[in-house]
């Protein structure tokens, strides 16, 4: 029904808010306590994987370049003029020694990265010498995640290789 006379449509009108609120039924459905935490416990799992998952490329990134300057650093003593021929053992532990002191990793004992040594045509000046490196980075925290969030076992290694060739002097 209408509200016909002024004076009903004025008292309506000019109620108060605490009066509406208490004729609205409260749903328990509608409530909202808590909600703010069930949002944080939905996206953190999500927010720690993307913090870490950052931290781990840096990490991989950090190792393959510091790879590419160890066998830089052996490929460069093994061609330089001036200095006689380089052994191979000699080279490998210029480029072990390299990554030994800036390679970051949590494993003990620390790896020992593969070094192989090819001198494709012999000594001479012109000659390619090629230096090898290989590396097995060892992940800290991504494949725990992804095993916790249902994904199964997941390999843990990631093969990093550099390879420097430069020409005897």
């Amino acid at each position: 029904a209408w509200l016909t006379s002024e004076t009903e449509r004025a008292r309506v009108i000019s109620g108060t808010q605490k009066e509406c609120d208490t004729m609205r039924w409260k749903s328990p459905i509608g409530n909202e306590t808590g909600a703010a935490a069930v949002e944080f416990a939905i996206l953190l799992p999500l927010l720690l994987a993307l913090i870490f998952g950052g931290i781990e490329y840096g990490l991989v990134m950090f190792n393959q370049q510091v790879l590419t300057n160890a066998s830089r650093e052996a490929a460069r003593a093994g061609i330089v003029v001036g200095i006689d021929s380089v052994d191979d053992p000699t080279l490998t532990q210029i480029a072990v020694d390299y990554c030994q002191d800036y390679l970051v990793t949590f494993e003990n004992p620390e790896p020992v990265p593969t070094v192989t040594i090819t001198r494709a045509a012999g000594t001479n000046f012109g000659d390619p010498l090629t230096v090898t490196v290989q590396y097995d980075y060892q992940f800290l925290v991504l494949p725990n995640i992804r095993r916790l969030l249902g994904g199964g076992s997941s390999s843990t290694n990631l093969p990093l290789e550099a390879k420097t060739t430069m020409r005897y002097e």
